[in-house]
């Protein structure tokens, strides 16, 4: 089976040949296959969010190739690939027009593989996004015409994930998408993600810094150091794995151990 998301030795720099050089990524390889739930840990500086820019096209490679569902994206246009791949970030104001309402936002993710042209919601369409929205138990499939901008952060960030999700995407990216939530919507939405994810055969990345949540969500833990994969972690090894075991395992394959810093960083 070819990979949905193969990355051959990605490599980024920045501000190279100067005394404030930063490698961000240091020949970085992985492959994701079709329905994969990948969690991705790593401490601040680790290259977690450089992967996620580098993949959306927000700055070419130094070199290295990006590949998704068989096609080379590693220098195509950023715009492009938004309608390949759905980003959901930890502010929930980020990816949403807060002026337009929730329907409005729906239909403008849920009509960008169909047209180029500005979106025109029909009764059909409003029905579905109704559906939708019902899914999250959240009560704004009655809301349908309030302002995106007027939602809490939870309802926001559940809205958000439906318009990453709505156009089916051959990849989505979740950038510690619930960080910035209160525990209970963090788990509500948390579960949200995990159903839409399993019900469309998503494939998908997730950023995290809490252990818990990494070994718990997905079928995969992966951890950055340096810009470096230094462990992948799928099967009966990630399932027998505490978080205790992943420091005790991350220095060992590193070289070095996290800092206390760290540490209370990643719970």
């Amino acid at each position: 089976m070819s990979a949905q998301l193969s990355i051959s030795h990605l490599a980024k720099s920045f501000e190279p040949g100067t005394p404030n050089e930063k490698i961000a990524l240091n020949d970085f390889s992985l492959d994701a296959e079709k329905g994969d739930f990948i969690t991705i840990l790593g401490s601040n500086g680790a290259g977690k969010s450089t992967l996620f820019n580098a993949i959306l096209g927000k700055f070419p490679p130094d070199r290295g190739r990006i590949v998704l569902d068989g096609e080379d994206i590693t220098y195509q246009r950023e715009h492009r690939r938004a309608i390949d791949i759905g980003c959901l970030y930890q502010n929930p104001l980020r990816g949403t027009a807060p002026s337009m309402t929730i329907e409005e936002n729906l239909a403008m993710a849920y009509t960008r593989k169909a047209s180029k042209s500005f979106f025109a919601v029909n009764r059909r369409d409003s029905a579905h996004f109704r559906e939708l929205l019902a899914t999250l138990g959240l009560g704004l499939e009655n809301r349908m015409k309030i302002k995106m901008g007027l939602l809490s952060g939870g309802q926001r960030q559940a809205a958000a994930l439906l318009m990453a999700t709505i156009a089916r995407p051959k990849l989505l990216l979740l950038d510690e998408h619930t960080a910035a939530l209160d525990p209970a919507t963090s788990v509500k939405v948390l579960e949200t993600t995990k159903r839409i994810v399993a019900e469309n055969g998503l494939t998908a990345l997730m950023i995290t810094h809490d252990m818990g949540m990494a070994l718990g969500f997905g079928n995969r833990t992966i951890m950055m150091d340096s810009g470096r994969l230094v462990m992948d972690l799928r099967g009966q090894e990630r399932i027998d794995m505490s978080p205790r075991g992943l420091v005790d395992l991350f220095s060992d394959r590193s070289g070095h151990e996290l800092s206390d810093r760290t540490l209370l960083a990643l719970r």
